[in-house]
This record gives structure tokens, sequence and C-alpha cells, in this order.
């Protein structure tokens, strides 16, 4: 596939042959931005596990410092309608909510719900699994305490999930921002990916780990030795 004159000269800005520190690294993918729009900054990884075994399938969550610069609209099917509402949810609601998706409505990023709701949620999780949209307690989305889940969202948080090639990727910041937030938002994502090593795994956990923007060349990045 022929690449762009844009995607060309970005490009020849990389080395690819270079470890780059978390600092090098922001300041160069801000640099190679290819798009006139705000391009959202993800980051990869490639870790030595093996996602068939139990104990290796690495997910979790995490509220970034600065959040990701993406604007998540959430539903909240609860009964604590004026809690959910007060901390930020964009709809909140129950069977009536669970009755529109049953219809094929999915207007909403994120959904969240109590405890209770659950069984409710059920007869629906048919059509949320498959979309990533079902509440799960290990992501925090099912929740009793409803306005903190709500917050955390709203104040940026992500989830991290390791595929079943063992590559993970996860949208951290926009290029409009400050290197400084950049970088730590970085290293709040790169240490909790440490934390989230697998007792079984002996030697090298992160293979490889590269920063890049939509449409952007990957660089490649050093943690100093942190795993």
């Amino acid at each position: 596939m022929k690449k762009g004159k844009k995607y060309v000269a970005a490009l020849e800005k990389v080395d690819s042959t270079k470890l780059y520190t978390v600092a090098e690294a922001v300041a160069l993918v801000k640099e190679t931005s290819t798009v006139k729009f705000d391009a959202t900054i993800d980051v990869s990884f490639k870790l030595n596990v093996n996602p068939k075994q139990a104990d290796q399938q690495i997910r979790g969550t995490l509220v970034l410092p600065h959040g990701n610069g993406k604007t998540k609209k959430v539903l909240a099917i609860t009964d604590k309608v004026e809690e959910a509402t007060n901390a930020g949810a964009d709809l909140v609601g129950g069977q009536e909510m669970i009755d529109k998706i049953s219809g094929g409505w999915f207007d909403f990023d994120v959904v969240v719900a109590t405890p209770n709701m659950m069984p409710m949620l059920g007869k629906v999780a048919r059509l949320l699994g498959p979309k990533g949209l079902m509440p799960n307690p290990k992501t925090g989305t099912v929740n009793p305490d409803i306005a903190r889940a709500v917050k955390e969202i709203k104040a940026g948080k992500v989830e991290y999930r390791v595929d079943k090639e063992a590559n993970m990727h996860v949208s951290i910041a926009r290029v409009s921002f400050e290197n400084s937030k950049i970088e730590d938002n970085l290293n709040a994502l790169v240490d909790a990916i440490i934390k989230a090593r697998p007792a079984a795994i002996k030697g090298t956990y992160i293979k490889n780990a590269v920063i890049h923007t939509t449409m952007g060349p990957a660089i490649h990045f050093t943690f100093n030795g942190r795993q």
C-alpha cells in the first residue's frame, strides 16, 4: 500500500532502531502527527504472556491522571437515580432502558450498574457482550457505589486488556495535551501493566512498547527498566 507524503515525512523523523525515553517519545509522537484534527495518542504493547491461560489474561482499569481527551456517554442502570445523575451520568434508568436496548438502542459508550440490577441486564447480555458494553465487576462497571463508578469514567477511566495475540492497545491522550500530561498518563499506564504481571512469567514481560497517533508512525520507547 502506497504511503502518503505526510506519513513518509513523519516516518523519516523516527529512528526505528532506537528505544526512545518516555519524554523523547512523547515529544516525537506530537511532532509526527500527520492529520489536521486533534489526533488520539495510543500506546501498544506486545506482552510475553499466554492469554489462553486464565492467570495470564491481563485485564484491568485505570483512571488516567489527566484523562485521555475522550468524553464518554455513560448509561447508569440503577435505582439510585439521583446519585447517578448528580455524579454526571448522561442517561439513568432501569427496566425502561433495558427495554430500549432490547429494541436495538445503543446511544451510549459505557454502561454501569448496581449489583441488584444485573439479573435484569442479563436479558440483554447477548446484545451488550459482543460490543464490550456489558457491565463487569472486574472493570468496576458493576458497583454498589454508582456515583463513584460514574465519576471515575467521567474522570478518564480506561480499560486495558490483552487480546488473543498477547497485544494490548490503549488510548492515553490527544496531541493537544501538554507533554508533561501525556508523560504522566503514559507512566501511569506502564506502571499498571507492570503491576499486573502474572507470577508465572519469567524473564522479559513487556516485549515491545510503542506510542503512535492516529495514522502516525510507531515510536518504540523504553521505561527505564521498570519492568
